[in-house]
C-alpha cells in the first residue's frame, strides 16, 4: 500500500462527533477507537498543559455550572405554569363562580423562563469563548514545541520513518487534541453537570419515577454495548479497506501513465471495483447495525416514559404531586438520556484524543541532535579544504559501514566518488555536512573541526546540486532567489545566465515570473536541474556537492548542464557523485567506495594503470554483456579478498 494511505481514517460525522462513520453511529460508540499505551501518564502530561491557564478552565467550569442550572430549572418553572392552567379549567369545569385562568401568573413564568434561557445560552456562550482561547493556545504551544523538536532531530529520525507517519503526527494528532480540548471537554462537563442537576431535580419531584427512569438506564446500556460490539467488526472492515481504497487510488493516480502504458486499465478498474464493494458492504452493515442503536434506546425510553405517565398519573390523583411536575419529569427523564450518551461518546473521543497525544509525545520525546559548541567557532573567509582522519561511522554502534577513513582535499580541487549502490558515496556526504555524527574520528574544514562549528554556518559553506531536483511552487524569480536571501534582480538575472537557464526562461510566457506548479511538471528536467544551478551559483558556496545529474536528460540538455556545472566548480573545492565514470575523467582525486570503505585513490590516470577495482568499474561501462559479467564477478572477488588499491 502506498504511504498516503497509512493513516487514513474514516472522518467523523457531523460535528465532529457521533454521527455516520464515527464514533457509535448515531451516538459515537461503535467505531474502532485507539487507544494509549499508558493512558493515566500521558493524560498527566497533556493536563499538564493546561496548568497556565487554571483560572480560564475554573471560569469555564462555573460557567458551565450556571448555564446547565438555569436550562435544568426551567422545566420545573414551566410545570408550575401547567399547574395553574390546568386548576384553573377544573374550577371551569366544575362550574366555580368567578373561576378564571390566572394568565397574568403565567405570563409572569413566561417572561421568567425567556430571561433563563437568554441567560443559559450567555453563559453558554462565554464558556465556549473561554474554552476556545485555552485550547488554541495549548495546541499553539504544542505545535510550536513539536515545530522546534522536529528541527533538532537528526536526519536518521526522518530516515527511518515516512513522511506521511510524521506529518500525521505533527498535524492531525495536533488538530484532533486541539478539536477535543475545545468541543469535547466542554461537552464533556456539561453532560457532567446535566446528569447530577437532573437527578437532584427528579428526585425532588418524586423519588419512585426517578427510580423507574434509573431502573431503565441498565437496560438500554446492555443493548448498545451488543450492538456495539457487532457494529464494530464492520467499521473495522469498513476502515480497512477505505484503506486499501485510497491507497489504490493514489498509486493509480500517481502512476496513470504506467498503467496506461502497459494496458491495465481494465485491471485497475476490476481491483477498484472489488476493494469499493467490499467497502460498501463493511460500511453500509456497520451504519445499518449502529443505527439501530437510536430505535432501540428510543423503544427502551419510551417505556420508561409510559410507567412514568402510568405512575404519575396515579400520584395526581392521590395529589401526592401536581400535574405540572409530571410535565417537568417527563422532561427531565428526556434531558437525562442524552447527557449518558454523550458521556459515552466523549469518553471513546478521549481515548483517541489520549492515544494522538501519546503519538505526538512520542516526537517530543525523540534523542535530538548532538547539542551545538557552546563556544562556536566561524570560518570567515572559507577556503574549502576538506580533511577526514580516521572517520568511523556506522548506523549501529555494532556494525560500522566506514573505518578509519583518511581523506585530503585541498582548495579547488574536484573529488570524484565512485562506486557501486550500497558503496556509502551519499553516507560521506551526510557525513560532512553533519547530517549524522561520526562515531569517532574528526573531520576538518579549514583546519576546524565541523562539531566546533554550528549547524547552520557549516551547511552555509556548502551548495547542493542533486539528482532529484527540488523545485517548490512559486515563481521562477523566486526559486533562484532561494539560493541567497536578499539577491537582487541582478544577481538572480546573472546567476541564471551563468547556469545557461536565461534563454529557455525568456521564452517562457511570463519569464521569470512563471509560476511553478507542485511538482514543476511545466518544465523539463534538464530545465529544473539548470535552474537548481543557477540557485547554487547564487548561493556562492565554497564547497560543492554534486550528485550527477545528467542520466535523465537528452544529450544537447546534457552539455547545457555540463556546461553550467562546469562554470559552477571554476574555483571551489567539489565533491562529485559521479555515475557516468566518463564525466570525472578530469577529476584531481577519485575516490573509489565499496562496502563504506575508499578502497582506492588517485586520479584517472593512474586508477586505470593499477587495473584494480576503478578499472574494471570504468571498463564496464565500455564492453560487452559477456564482459562485463566477468568483471561483476571479479569485483565480487576483490570484495571477499578486501583488496585496498592505496
Amino acid at each position: 500500500m502506498s504511504k498516503a494511505s497509512e493513516n487514513q481514517q474514516p472522518k467523523q460525522g457531523p460535528g465532529g462527533k457521533g454521527g455516520p462513520g464515527g464514533g457509535f453511529g448515531p451516538m459515537g460508540m461503535g467505531m474502532p477507537v485507539q487507544k494509549a499505551k499508558d493512558f493515566k501518564g500521558t493524560l498527566k502530561r497533556l493536563i499538564g498543559y493546561l496548568k497556565p491557564y487554571t483560572l480560564q478552565l475554573i471560569s469555564v467550569l462555573i460557567t458551565a455550572i450556571i448555564s446547565t442550572i438555569f436550562a435544568i430549572v426551567s422545566p420545573k418553572i414551566m410545570g408550575k405554569a401547567t399547574t395553574k392552567l390546568f386548576e384553573g379549567l377544573m374550577l371551569k369545569l366544575k362550574g366555580e363562580p368567578g373561576a378564571t385562568i390566572d394568565f397574568d401568573y403565567i405570563g409572569q413564568i413566561i417572561i421568567l423562563l425567556i430571561g433563563l434561557y437568554i441567560l443559559s445560552a450567555a453563559f453558554a456562550y462565554l464558556q465556549q469563548y473561554i474554552m476556545a482561547g485555552v485550547a488554541q493556545k495549548t495546541v499553539y504551544n504544542l505545535r510550536k514545541e513539536v515545530e522546534e523538536k522536529l528541527n533538532r532531530l537528526p536526519l536518521k529520525y526522518f530516515d527511518a520513518r515516512t513522511h506521511g507517519e510524521i506529518l500525521s503526527r505533527a498535524v492531525n494528532d495536533v488538530d484532533n487534541i486541539s478539536t477535543t480540548l475545545q468541543q469535547s471537554l466542554t461537552q464533556l462537563i456539561t453532560s457532567i453537570v446535566t446528569i447530577i442537576g437532573v437527578i437532584i431535580m427528579m428526585l425532588s419531584i418524586s423519588p419512585v419515577m426517578t427510580l423507574i427512569v434509573i431502573v431503565t438506564l441498565p437496560l438500554s446500556g446492555v443493548a448498545i454495548a451488543k450492538i456495539a460490539k457487532k457494529s464494530q467488526q464492520y467499521f473495522k472492515g469498513q476502515q480497512k479497506s477505505l484503506g486499501q481504497l485510497n491507497g489504490h487510488v493514489e498509486e493509480m493516480y500517481t502512476g496513470h501513465k504506467v498503467v496506461k502504458v502497459f494496458g491495465h486499465e481494465q485491471k485497475s478498474i476490476e481491483k477498484f471495483e472489488g476493494i469499493n464493494d467490499s467497502l460498501y458492504q463493511s460500511g453500509w452493515k456497520a451504519q445499518f447495525v449502529s443505527g439501530m442503536i437510536m430505535p432501540l434506546m428510543s423503544f427502551i425510553n419510551n417505556i420508561g416514559y409510559v410507567l412514568v405517565s402510568v405512575v404519575g398519573g396515579i400520584l395526581v390523583t392521590k395529589k401526592a404531586i401536581e400535574i405540572g411536575d409530571i410535565q417537568a419529569f417527563i422532561q427531565y427523564a428526556r434531558q437525562f438520556s442524552q447527557p449518558i450518551a454523550q458521556t459515552a461518546s466523549i469518553a471513546n473521543v478521549i481515548q483517541s484524543t489520549i492515544a494522538s497525544a501519546e503519538r505526538v509525545f512520542e516526537i517530543l520525546d525523540e534523542t535530538e541532535e548532538v547539542p551545538e559548541s557552546s563556544v562556536p567557532k566561524i570560518i570567515t573567509a572559507p577556503k574549502g579544504e576538506v580533511r577526514f582522519e580516521d572517520v568511523s561511522f556506522g548506523y549501529s554502534e555494532d556494525e560500522l559501514l566506514i573505518e578509519e577513513m583518511n581523506i585530503n582535499v585541498k582548495s579547488g580541487q574536484k573529488v570524484a566518488i565512485v562506486g557501486p549502490t550500497g558503496a556509502g558515496k551519499t553516507t560521506l556526504i551526510n557525513l560532512l555536512m553533519r547530517f549524522y555524527e561520526i562515531n569517532s574520528g574528526r573531520i576538518l574544514i579549514d583546519e576546524i573541526d565541523t562539531r566546533e562549528l554550528k549547524r547552520e554556518k557549516l551547511r552555509s559553506l556548502f551548495g547542493m546540486v542533486l539528482q532529484d531536483t527540488w523545485l517548490f511552487n512559486s515563481t521562477i524569480r523566486d526559486n533562484i532567489a532561494y539560493g541567497r536571501e536578499g539577491a537582487t534582480e541582478e544577481e538572480i538575472v546573472a546567476a541564471a545566465q551563468a547556469a545557461n537557464a536565461d534563454h529557455f526562461i525568456r521564452t517562457l510566457p511570463d519569464g521569470y515570473d512563471t509560476i511553478l506548479n507542485e511538482e514543476a511538471s511545466n518544465i523539463s528536467q534538464g530545465q529544473k536541474q539548470l535552474l537548481t544551478i543557477a540557485r547554487a551559483i547564487l548561493a556562492n558556496p565554497a564547497i560543492l556537492i554534486l550528485d550527477e545529474a545528467t542520466s535523465s536528460v537528452d544529450t544537447r540538455t546534457e552539455v547545457q548542464i555540463q556546461k553550467a556545472m562546469d562554470h559552477l566548480m571554476k574555483g571551489r573545492t567539489s565533491f562529485v557523485i559521479a555515475h557516468r565514470l566518463s564525466t570525472i575523467r578530469d577529476a584531481d582525486i577519485i575516490l573509489v567506495m565499496n562496502n563504506g570503505s575508499v578502497i582506492e585513490k588517485g586520479n584517472h590516470q593512474e586508477l586505470l594503470e593499477k587495473g584494480g577495482f576503478y578499472a574494471d568499474l570504468y571498463n564496464s561501462q565500455f564492453t560487452s554483456k559477456n564482459t562485463i559479467e566477468k568483471v561483476v564477478e571479479k569485483q565480487k572477488s576483490w570484495v571477499r579478498d578486501k583488496k585496498v588499491g592505496f
